[in-house]
């Protein structure tokens, strides 16, 4: 027996330990090279882990639920002589993510003909989503015309790559929440067909299964009047409803949990926070956001209010290139960018998480909607990777959703600003002295009072708002 151990990587910036959500293979497994072993949840993301053998699974150092170290032992594998070869260090991807440090007998693990894929973030579709099944690497779809004057040319396309050999046993498409709930409820997922997005099977199908087919359970049935589902979660977790849950629950601080606590209270202590808010006539964005839904060219594209307003910011951030900065205590000095990272805060099964789009100023309405379409269909399935969740600049959270009129953020730290937006409904308005209805959103933005005083705060806020109010002419303009 020729035994090679399997260290859990570093899968982002210094992380120091995950906690182990769902092994897919058991102790006797024959697994071949790059074959899913494991979903680990860190402090960013939920990550899954391929592997780096060809061989026999021998131990498992560990179990749903247990929190490891990075840089130990993970899994033991029988690689039968074969001196624990692996493959050649992995080709960064286009967005370059932090490559993990090496052990001593773990360089990496690549399929032969395509990508690597070394600490388990898989390989996007077309979509840019992380699949099990669709193991192949796709250029971006050409970007139809839009209202930019001008369109980043499209990325060079990638040839096809040679399949990767799977075996049968794969889960189906889910997140790993999801499978681990039917597991712990005792349900084969692999006997149920997925209603979300192409066939992903989602926490409602396991319900509607564990109800024998019926409707969803009551816990899932009560919503808001506006806005997401979310009267059964909280951080990250389901919650009994509150005539059959214990009187009392600990809910252990791990995970994203712990990682938007600490953030918070780190941003709160340490950046000096200040806010202006203001009140936008946004009838034309709604009006425009219509019309473009109604354009053949732009059919599959989805295209939100959030897309213009995210174009607002990234224009604001241009004309006032100080809102786009960062205070350094340790340096005693302000760091202005002119790139800008734009994070989106997203309410997941997972808990918060705000990962960023990379270079958003410099893409134009198409490009913009795109991303976001991205960003949140990966935060949904819980493959963001660590890599879009550092960096962000600046930040958007949207709160209309829940049918909420305005907010007043905590700052992401490290970032000079944070805008939250309200829901945009009809209100009246006067127009010309004459009262009419519009449709009105409140607007408020929190800003790191250290480097950005309130003059320039005021300025790119009413700059955000002109955005709104003639969104056209502001995108034809930029």
């Amino acid at each position: 027996m020729s035994e090679e151990i399997f260290l859990l990587p570093d899968v982002g910036e210094g992380l120091v330990e995950a906690e182990i959500v769902e092994w897919k293979v058991n102790v006797g497994d024959v697994v071949t090279l790059n074959q899913p072993l494991v979903d680990i949840e860190t402090a960013k993301a939920t990550v899954e882990l391929p592997s780096p053998y060809a061989g026999t699974v021998v131990a498992l150092h560990g179990k749903p639920g247990d929190v490891m170290e990075v840089h130990k032992p993970l899994i033991t594998f029988d690689v039968g002589g074969s001196g624990g070869t692996t493959a050649p260090a992995p080709v960064a991807p286009s967005e370059p993510t932090p490559a993990p440090e090496p052990s001593e007998k773990q360089e990496g693990a690549v399929g032969e003909g395509r990508e690597a894929v070394l600490i388990g973030y898989g390989v996007a579709n077309e979509d840019g989503v992380v699949t099990r099944k669709h193991r192949r690497q796709s250029g971006p779809k050409p970007a139809p015309a839009t209202l930019a004057a001008a369109t980043a040319p499209a990325p060079a396309s990638v040839p096809a790559p040679t399949p990767v050999a799977t075996t049968s046993s794969l889960a189906p498409r889910s997140t790993p929440p999801v499978r681990l709930y039917a597991k712990q409820h005792g349900l084969d997922i692999a006997s149920l067909t997925g209603t979300g997005r192409d066939g992903l099977i989602t926490r409602e199908d396991v319900e509607q299964a564990l109800n024998g087919g019926g409707a969803p359970s009551p816990s899932r049935v009560s919503a808001p009047i506006t806005g997401p589902n979310t009267t059964s979660r909280f951080v990250g977790r389901e919650l009994e409803s509150w005539s059959t849950g214990p009187k009392e629950e600990r809910i252990p601080v791990k995970g994203v949990l712990r990682s938007m606590a600490e953030a918070m209270v780190h941003s709160a202590f340490t950046q000096p926070r200040a806010a202006v808010w203001v009140r936008v006539d946004a009838t034309r964005t709604m009006d425009l956001v219509a019309s473009l839904k109604q354009q053949p060219n732009l059919a599959g594209v989805r295209i939100s209010p959030l897309t213009i307003i995210a174009l607002a910011v990234c224009d604001a951030a241009r004309h006032f290139p100080g809102f786009n900065s960062s205070f350094d205590a340790d340096a005693n000095e302000v760091i202005v960018r002119r790139t800008v990272n734009l994070g989106i805060a997203a309410d997941t099964a997972r808990g918060l998480i705000v990962p960023n789009i990379k270079g958003a100023d410099q893409l134009d309405l198409i490009g913009m909607a795109s991303a976001l379409t991205v960003l949140v269909d990966k935060a949904r399935q819980g493959t963001t990777t660590p890599n879009e969740m550092i960096g962000t600049t600046l930040s958007i959270t949207n709160v209309g959703p829940f049918g909420v009129d305005a907010a007043i953020p905590i700052l992401p730290p490290g970032t000079g600003a944070i805008l939250a937006v309200g829901q945009i409904a009809k209100a009246p308005w006067v127009v010309d002295d004459e009262v009419v209805v519009r449709q009105v959103v409140e607007l408020a933005m929190a800003f790191d009072h250290r480097q950005v005083d309130g003059a320039m705060a005021s300025a790119v806020l009413s700059h955000i708002g002109r955005f709104l109010h003639d969104p056209a002419a502001a995108i034809i303009a930029s």
